[in-house]
């Protein structure tokens, strides 16, 4: 998917011709998070140029694993996310490229390491320059309210060495805390008052609280220069190999600055999935790293935002968000929206789709390559994308609804996946007799799966390895057309929501985790085609006409 879509897009010349792009997927086996991400593209790099890897500049974006907070990624991948702005529309790839652009004339060689899901957006002065030059690594800082420190990496830093004016400075980390609560920070010296750091302002859209004036400095992207990311080389070759997951900031930055102790080696309250293994790669590694330098670049005017949640992304896209009026964002980007198409204010979120007349589109929804037809009515903050409705229907407030090309047996089908958008995928159960906890749009899934027609059974779920959870479960139907996969799929939420029965007995049904098995990349890509051709067609009769 990943080296397709950028295929394409090189084809378009809406990348950079000059740069070499590669795509690599994790080796075979247990999942080894992004630090043996990291450490697994160091050695593909090698691999392929041999030493001269260590004279590149490299731009490293982690993928960031399954998307299961916001699926509509999922498939094509959270770095081909659109956005509601360009023409034809921006995805995060290229505002990553865009908020990067400076940073290669003043960087030394080495790694700059990213995820696909945040946005840094910072002002500096004329005079002033980020700099990954010196030894070791180098992270950007951000002012943030102590909140968001407690899910972000946080920096203690020495009080005299900063002033917290200006919009950059220069200093270096005493101890990098990873996702702390607040007396932790406390009791660090990681938060500072305002009158020690004059500018800070809040990180996103938080509003202001009692402690309004005190800020902590949290994490984004970070630089390794090359003969750090050498020794780290060496280090995952003499390890064998990996089976368990590390994390490039928890476990990196960790260990970094004077103040770095190993207490956090055993500490697994952050970690998704403990394994025997981790307890030692992280004492390895924290021996390795030991007494290196943790340099810190402190953006005291700039803003992190995250845009990895259903939540996240209808409060970027569509609420008066910051990070809505600093980039731009549009209500209406790169799309055929008929006047007679119906939006009550401007709140709503069209991204290269075609709307027919008489359609309705409720406040606070995203709508994304999709094609929604004359007798649709797309309730509140609900997520559209990848859909074609034709049919007469209401789509109900908080829903979320993403279609897939599959192919099974050589043959082209379709699914929908269908939740409400504060459901949470994520959640897993260990055994049957506890699926009455999880929740379908608001209802047990247990009552679901009665309405449905759908037996309890070892059956029901793809995976045992990943738990008993919505992800796994096998509810949706396979359909031989994109807008009858939607039909069946409304409907399944209709009857929950009508508490009628709906059976799904003569269908094969497919959980999400096998969706994304069984995915088409090409005939998704080529359904985007088709709706962005038609919209390019349009633009340009305009124009004629004009």
């Amino acid at each position: 998917a990943y080296r397709r879509q950028l295929a394409q897009k090189l084809g378009r010349r809406e990348l950079p011709l000059g740069v070499r792009y590669h795509v690599f997927a994790d080796p075979p086996g247990p999942k080894t998070g992004n630090g043996g991400s990291t450490l697994h593209v160091l050695r593909c790099l090698e691999d392929l140029y041999g030493d001269k890897w260590t004279s590149f500049l490299v731009l490293l974006i982690h993928s960031g694993g399954y998307s299961q907070r916001l699926p509509n990624a999922s498939a094509l991948g959270k770095i081909f996310t659109a956005l509601p702005f360009g023409d034809p529309v921006y995805q995060m790839l290229e505002l990553k490229l865009a908020m990067y652009i400076d940073f290669p004339s003043h960087m030394k060689p080495g790694i700059l390491i990213t995820c696909s899901d945040d946005i840094e957006l910072y002002s500096t002065e004329v005079t002033e320059t980020i700099m990954f030059d010196k030894p070791g690594f180098t992270a950007l800082a951000h002012p943030s309210d102590l909140t968001v420190g407690t899910t972000h990496g946080v920096f203690v830093l020495d009080p005299s060495s900063f002033s917290g004016k200006g919009g950059l400075e220069y200093t270096s980390c005493h101890r990098f805390l990873h996702k702390p609560d607040v007396e932790t920070m406390r009791q660090c010296g990681a938060v500072c008052t305002r009158g020690s750091c004059s500018q800070l302002s809040t990180s996103g859209d938080h509003s202001d609280s009692e402690t309004d004036l005190e800020r902590v400095y949290t994490d984004s992207i970070f630089y390794i220069d090359h003969n750090t990311a050498k020794q780290l080389l060496t280090f995952y070759k003499q390890l064998g190999t990996l089976c368990c997951e590390i994390d490039a900031y928890g476990d990196f930055l960790q260990a970094l600055g004077p103040g770095a102790t190993e207490d956090y080696t055993k500490n697994t309250s952050n970690v998704t999935k403990e394994e025997s293994q981790l307890a030692e790669v992280r004492q390895k590694l924290y021996s390795l790293l030991k007494g290196t330098t943790l340099n810190v670049i402190l953006l005291n005017n700039s803003k992190f935002y995250h845009i990895g949640t259903t939540q996240e992304y209808l409060f970027h896209f569509t609420s008066d968000s910051k990070l809505k009026f600093e980039l731009g964002l549009l209500p209406v980007a790169f799309s055929i929206f008929s006047d007679k198409a119906e939006t009550p204010d401007q709140s709503a979120s069209i991204i290269q789709s075609v709307l027919e007349p008489g359609c309705f589109i409720g406040p606070g929804s995203v709508i994304e390559y999709s094609r929604i037809g004359p007798e649709v009515s797309v309730g509140k903050r609900s997520i559209i994308s990848g859909s074609y409705i034709n049919l007469k229907v209401d789509i109900p407030s908080d829903c979320f609804l993403s279609s897939l090309s599959i192919k099974i047996k050589g043959q082209v089908k379709y699914v929908s996946m269908v939740f409400s958008v504060e459901d949470n995928l994520k959640k897993s159960v260990k055994f049957l007799s506890d699926i009455r906890s999880l929740q379908f749009f608001g209802a047990s899934l247990l009552e679901c799966l009665d309405l449905w027609g759908v037996k309890v059974s070892d059956q029901l779920f793809s995976s045992e390895n990943t738990g008993l959870g919505l992800w796994t479960a096998r509810i949706f139907p396979v359909c031989s057309t994109l807008s009858e996969s939607v039909r069946m799929s409304l409907k399944m939420l209709n009857s929950v929501q009508r508490m009628s029965a709906f059976k799904l007995n003569s269908f094969n049904l497919l959980s999400v985790e096998e969706m994304l098995t069984y995915k088409d990349v090409e005939d998704m890509l080529k359904f985007r085609k088709q709706i962005y051709d038609e919209i390019h067609l349009q633009r340009q009769k305009e124009k004629s006409d004009l």
